[in-house]
């Protein structure tokens, strides 16, 4: 089949790269002018092992199998990527019973190795730390996102696929069995395939109300969550990731590592209406009171703003969180369509195990 892959993204890359690997006539249709420009270059490059989804969701089904793939990836492709596993702690007492939730969750996903550790053991682990009870996390790890997603590049463009840039997709329309798509730019067309996949991140909503015969009922509402990380500016005082337990819309202000041994903090939940990659300074203050929670000894100013990034969520501030929600023929009626909505944390860890899968959807 030839097949339409709308947006170079880490999820759109490893979709592309499933179907040229199953022996797929593959293009690549990204707006930008190059890959990994939205969602996929603005977050915390962390290997999920998998901890908190619910039994059931996609994300519970992706993010271990996922996990197990990337891993071998990096390892067999020379991505960049450490093993270097996280601590969730409880820093109250009322905080307990919510980390020994996750644990539970945890073990009902099949996360191999995760433990609750005493304030002992989490000290040994950590000395600068500060918390009242631990899980230990082993399979947690960092990578380099953008070297992964170089790696889905070349193994796509290896097996005759091919990304072009500066090609927004504007419309699909089905025909004769497969579908047409208007690319936009500077050489406006229509182009006939015979599958499509809209993994166009924050512009798959309005991709998909573009798609004749696609009910535009299907189509969920997109809610911008900004989430801003803020740097630190001395060295890193923590060897693993340090994640206080979940909170409404994320996983909580959070120590990320990365592999150059840099140490920075976020995201937070900032609920926007429209794009915007600024770093509001101001909101450093509570960044301050959030990470003195688990680390007292943050000293003062040492923040700087770093870095932001917009998740596509599906459900807004106070209500539950959706699951990464998967058209395919299956669920709407099309054939060799699907449509992939809400894909947020943990979507880089995810990739390769929703691309094996989205690339069986257009063949059946």
């Amino acid at each position: 089949m030839q097949v339409l892959v709308v947006g170079a993204g880490v999820v759109g890359l490893a979709i592309a790269r499933a179907a040229a690997i199953a022996g797929h006539d593959v293009v690549v249709a990204e707006a930008a002018s190059g890959i990994g420009t939205g969602v996929s270059s603005r977050n915390s490059e962390v290997i999920h092992a998998g901890l908190y989804y619910p039994t059931g969701s996609r994300r519970a089904y992706y993010c271990p199998r996922g996990r197990r793939m990337l891993y071998e990836f990096c390892a067999s492709h020379g991505v960049p990527h450490r093993k270097c596993g996280k601590l969730v702690v409880a820093t109250n007492a009322s905080e307990i019973e919510r980390l020994e939730a996750v644990y539970k969750q945890a073990q009902l996903n099949g996360v191999e190795g995760v433990e609750i550790v005493d304030v002992a053991t989490a000290k040994r682990l950590e000395p600068a730390l500060a918390c009242v009870a631990a899980m230990h996390s082993p399979e947690t790890g960092i990578i380099d996102s953008h070297r992964f997603m170089l790696a889905l590049r070349g193994d796509l463009e290896d097996r005759g696929g091919m990304i072009a840039f500066n090609s927004p997709i504007e419309r699909l329309r089905p025909a004769r069995g497969g579908w047409e798509a208007a690319v936009g730019g500077s050489e406006p067309q229509w182009l006939s395939f015979d599958a499509a996949v809209n993994c166009a991140g924050l512009g798959a909503q309005r991709l998909a109300r573009a798609t004749e015969s696609y009910s535009s009922d299907r189509v969920p509402r997109l809610v911008l969550a900004k989430g801003n990380y803020f740097g630190f500016s001395g060295q890193p005082v923590f060897s693993r990731l340090i994640y206080p337990v979940p909170v409404p819309g994320g996983l909580g202000v959070h120590v990320t590592l990365d592999l150059a041994g840099r140490m920075r903090f976020g995201p937070d939940v900032e609920w926007i209406e429209r794009e915007d990659y600024d770093v509001d300074k101001s909101r450093a203050l509570a960044f301050y009171q959030r990470i003195r929670d688990y680390w007292p000894g943050l000293p003062d100013n040492s923040l700087v703003p770093d870095y932001c990034g917009i998740r596509p969520k599906l459900t807004g501030p106070g209500e539950p969180a959706a699951d990464f929600m998967i058209e395919g023929p299956q669920q709407h009626g099309l054939a060799r369509i699907v449509h992939l909505f809400g894909i947020e944390s943990p979507g880089l860890t995810c990739s390769l195990s929703i691309a094996e899968d989205v690339v069986r959807d257009l063949s059946s």
